[in-house]
């Protein structure tokens, strides 16, 4: 079942307002909606929520919905905000754009990129799936700077995480580039690492913008 996006923006916020602010039910009108509004009758009709007198509860069938709406919003968050750079209006008007992007198995990817956040930038709860309960038990570490290795772990790069043109552009000369395999040879006192047959050395701060995935002993 594929709702509207309007339709997700509605059952993601009765989620938030029943689950999570204390409340039993949604005001249309708080939305710029009216009862009979499409996206509203799009809810219940999927039977997701249901109007009485006016106003919309959430059924139990549309609990799970709203719980993975707000997931996929808060995951979006945390990659425009921490891996992109894009904050204030523009960020969150990306953020709502994206969401509706993360279909299941999408949001799973972001998931593990990001390394299974359990907070949004705002320090909300970001519900977790089934990946973070997996990754949990099985002591997968997921995505995590090259600062967090230890010397001898192989990994690919998943993404660099900086916003200085000439960082990146030094990273990138270095083949510092993501789905390379990249091999830390040490870490201290400097980070030495190496991708493909060329060792470079960095410092820290510049370590810790590597960001690397599936990394083994």
């Amino acid at each position: 079942m594929k709702l509207s996006e309007k339709a997700e923006d509605i059952i993601e916020r009765l989620w938030i307002e029943v689950e999570e602010e204390g409340g039993a039910f949604l005001d249309p009108e708080t939305l710029q909606l009216r009862p009979d509004d499409e996206p509203v009758r799009e809810l219940t009709r999927h039977a997701l929520a249901e109007l009485r007198n006016g106003m919309l509860y959430i059924r139990p069938e549309g609990r799970d919905v709203g719980r993975m709406t707000v997931r996929r919003h808060r995951l979006a968050e945390r990659l425009m905000m921490d891996v992109l750079n894009l904050r204030g209006e523009t960020g969150e008007l990306k953020v709502c754009q994206f969401e509706h992007l993360l279909t299941e198995g999408v949001d799973t990817k972001i998931c593990t990129m990001l390394n299974h956040p359990t907070t949004c930038p705002h320090g909300k709860p970001i519900p977790p799936g089934e990946c973070c309960t997996e990754a949990r038990m099985s002591g997968d570490l997921g995505v995590v700077p090259l600062t967090e290795c230890r010397s001898g772990h192989e990994g690919e790069i998943a993404y660099i995480q900086t916003d200085d043109n000439k960082k990146m552009q030094k990273l990138m000369a270095m083949g510092v580039l993501p789905g390379n395999r990249i091999v830390l040879v040490q870490s201290f006192p400097s980070y030495i690492f190496r991708v493909g047959f060329s060792e470079f050395a960095i410092d820290t701060a510049l370590a810790r913008e590597i960001f690397v995935r599936r990394l083994q002993q």
